[in-house]
């Protein structure tokens, strides 16, 4: 059902207070269009009291917690979210326009979860320490002990606005740093509303600051003096551009970028199982996952089938209202994006693909034609060396390209700058385990899609990014390591 739109105000959360700045923009929905809050943008004096804010709290409170102190709070982080379920679940759908059954089962969720789970992985992180012989034959102890980088500057992405940015403060505040976030200027209100629970829960003033607006403010926390580490998601172009930025002061920099993940479907595969996760992988949260799915290698013996029964799946996702429980495919975020999804269906068909399905915006004639739609496209005879092939388009969108033998597909899948991620299907196990190594990505799943046990490494090669986080691989970027060589 139609939603009633109150107009909400969206400070910036600076040292525990919200920090009005009267510059504001406007947040829409991209359902309909309608503006759902103003957000105030912060300037270099807004962006230099968060980072003042976040250094003083290093010294203060935050910093004197005991490491089990310290956990304990972040997992109480994680239960006021979950306290507050309801609260978050609205925002986010205001800001995304995404179905409620999909934010209620994935980002809410995991937005807690990130907390918890970073919480318990340091708590369980053993201390490396080595004992040596020496020249005079007594020997020495090497002990690696770890504490905090310090400021983390946290740029986040508007796709999945809660989880991609609880899943850096969560690991960064279990380490004992602080951070200055910049969520995306179209999806701001979670990032808002987590101010509320960290006063909630009792964490110090400073240790999370939360700034809106534009790339300029992201800029200002990229180059800032008194920030000690960014960590990045979001398109390749921009990464780039923020790594410039911290070249000068050699900031440590995680960077989680673009992808043009490849799927496979093998003439052995469990065809029932591949259409029902390639449906989630193509088409889930309207495409706009980082590591969904954009082209698939089906082989030449099962494309006929692939083909058709893809296309059914997504012809029967139901656009609708967020609370429809019926509804299971929204909007993409903005007019801009849907702008930018559009120009690659347009390319497409200039390309010579033959629309399988969609290729353009649904109509509604309703208030839904002022929001930010586009239909799940489904495209066949496009080449492999196609722009629409090769460049990510980040919308409900896939290109099926059929294949012959097995070493002919790893050679198409790992043709791409990208390699963040890539998923098979084959029931052959000798294949699993031949295929699954020699993918060039840095998550690979067999059978399934978006699995994601948060221990495992999470990251991407080539342009896809640098660094991993996750577990205890995320230890390596948000704390700094020191050996103590001690001599008996």
């Amino acid at each position: 059902m139609r939603k009633e739109i109150t107009v909400r105000d969206l400070p910036n959360f600076i040292n525990g207070q919200y920090v009005e700045t009267g510059n504001t923009f406007d947040v829409l929905y991209p359902i309909t269009g309608e503006v759902t809050a103003k957000a105030h943008t912060a300037g270099q004096a807004e962006v230099d009291a968060a980072v003042a804010a976040a250094r003083a709290a290093l010294s203060g409170p935050w910093g004197q917690l005991t490491t089990n102190a310290r956990v304990e709070m972040v997992k109480d982080i994680a239960a006021a979210i979950r306290r507050r379920f309801d609260d978050f679940l609205e925002a986010e759908v205001l800001d995304t326009g995404k179905p409620y059954s999909v934010a209620s089962h994935v980002d809410i969720p995991r937005g807690g979860a990130n907390f918890e789970s970073f919480a318990e992985s340091l708590r369980e992180h053993a201390t490396e320490m080595f004992q040596f012989d020496t020249p005079d034959g007594r020997g020495a102890h090497n002990m690696m002990i770890r504490r905090p980088r310090g400021v983390i500057g946290v740029i986040s992405p508007w796709n999945l606005p809660l989880l991609l940015m609880t899943f850096k403060v969560g690991p960064a505040l279990a380490c004992g740093n602080t951070v200055v976030v910049k969520p995306s200027e179209v999806t701001p209100s979670t990032a808002t509303l987590l101010g509320e629970v960290m006063n909630e829960v009792g964490v110090p003033e400073g240790v999370y600051n939360v700034v809106h607006g534009y790339g300029d403010t992201g800029a200002m926390i990229t180059s800032h003096p008194d920030v000690d580490g960014i960590t990045f998601t979001g398109e390749t172009v921009t990464g780039s551009k923020i790594l410039e930025a911290v070249a000068p002061t050699l900031k440590a920099s995680s960077m989680e970028m673009g992808g043009k993940n490849p799927g496979i479907v093998f003439e052995d595969a469990d065809l029932d199982l591949a259409i029902k996760e390639l449906t989630r992988s193509c088409f889930l949260n309207t495409g706009q996952v980082c590591l969904g799915t954009e082209r698939v290698y089906v082989h030449e013996s099962v494309f006929d089938e692939v083909r058709d029964r893809l296309k059914e799946a997504a012809e029967n996702l139901h656009y609708g209202f967020p609370d429809d429980e019926a509804t299971n495919f929204g909007p993409v975020v903005s007019d801009e994006h849907r702008d930018k999804v559009l120009s690659y269906y347009k390319l497409a068909e200039e390309e010579g693909a033959t629309v399988v399905t969609g290729g353009g915006a649904p109509k509604f004639d309703d208030e839904r034609d002022g929001g930010s739609w586009v239909q799940p496209t489904i495209w066949t005879g496009l080449s492999h060396d196609s722009r629409t092939a090769r460049e990510e388009i980040f919308g409900p969108c896939v290109a099926l390209i059929p294949f012959t033998d097995e070493d002919e597909v790893i050679k198409l899948a790992n043709d791409t700058k990208y390699g963040l991620a890539a998923t098979f299907f084959s029931q052959d196990v000798s294949r699993v385990h031949r295929v699954a190594p020699q993918l060039e990505a840095g998550i690979i799943w067999v059978n399934s899609w978006f699995l994601r046990d948060l221990r495992t490494a999470f990251g991407g090669m080539k342009q896809s990014g640098i660094g991993r986080e996750g577990g205890v691989h995320g230890l390596e970027f948000y704390t700094e390591t020191s050996n103590i060589c001690i001599k008996y």
